[in-house]
């Protein structure tokens, strides 16, 4: 898989058995980019642009319980994007929970971070937050698509923790990493996924895609992740 940052390099897996544990070494983070996503700018300038509509009846149950296994891999979502954006990944009990790791670096502060399971160093974070989807389209989307946002690959991305928590539930008209170099991937995965769920963007909000955008006009699109519906598990009765 395709670094959202830009790398090239194929995912290349180590597998050792040591103590009982599974480590794992990989060279891919972050959604899938390729060639045929086509470019962000452009994508950018297509969001359709409404105002932010009220938060009420916004909570995270909105989008179904946390870190669903909505691909059916026996794994939920938290340590599958953990196992795909971590390096020297190590598991117990098999290969899906993972208890430690290095994230190398984190693309939000442009540190590496170390990944113990039970702290709270390492938050995967929404890039598109939910409260931010809720005021812009998700309010009146049927919960599996909710819970299929909340779940994919596509808008999911292990970061620094202290660093998300001053993202809070921020656009990129109101929030960027700290990581400059990392700006214009980042704000094109929030491209990607407004486009593939057909949320809308708020004028200000546009105006500061297209501003990131500008200065790499040849920011590709992040493609993939799941379906844009959750599978009928899900579904509500």
């Amino acid at each position: 898989m395709a670094r959202l940052r830009g790398g090239a390099a194929i995912a290349v897996v180590t597998v050792l058995a040591v103590a009982g544990c599974t480590e794992q070494t990989t060279g891919s983070a972050g959604p899938e980019q390729t060639a045929g996503g086509g470019a962000a700018l452009t994508a950018a300038e297509s969001l359709t642009v409404k105002g932010r509509a009220p938060k009420t009846g916004y909570d995270r149950d909105r989008f179904g319980t946390a870190w669903a296994d909505t691909d059916s891999n026996s794994c939920d979502t938290r340590d599958d994007i953990l196992k795909r954006d971590l390096k020297e990944v190590r598991f117990t009990g098999g290969t899906c929970k993972v208890t430690s790791g290095v994230l190398e670096p984190d693309p939000y502060s442009g540190k590496d971070v170390t990944y113990r399971r039970g702290r709270s160093q390492v938050d995967i974070d929404h890039v598109v937050a939910l409260s931010d989807a809720w005021q812009k389209g998700a309010k009146y989307w049927d919960p599996s698509k909710r819970i299929a946002l909340a779940n994919d690959p596509l808008n999911l991305l292990a970061v620094d923790a202290s660093t998300n928590r001053g993202k809070g539930d921020g656009d990129t008209a109101t929030w960027l990493p700290p990581n400059k170099g990392y700006r214009c991937a980042y704000v094109a995965a929030q491209v990607a996924v407004k486009k593939k769920y057909e949320l809308w963007v708020t004028a200000a909000e546009k105006a500061a895609m297209e501003k990131v955008l500008s200065g790499c006009p040849d920011q590709e699109l992040p493609t993939g992740g799941n379906p844009t519906e959750a599978p009928a598990r899900f579904h509500a009765d």
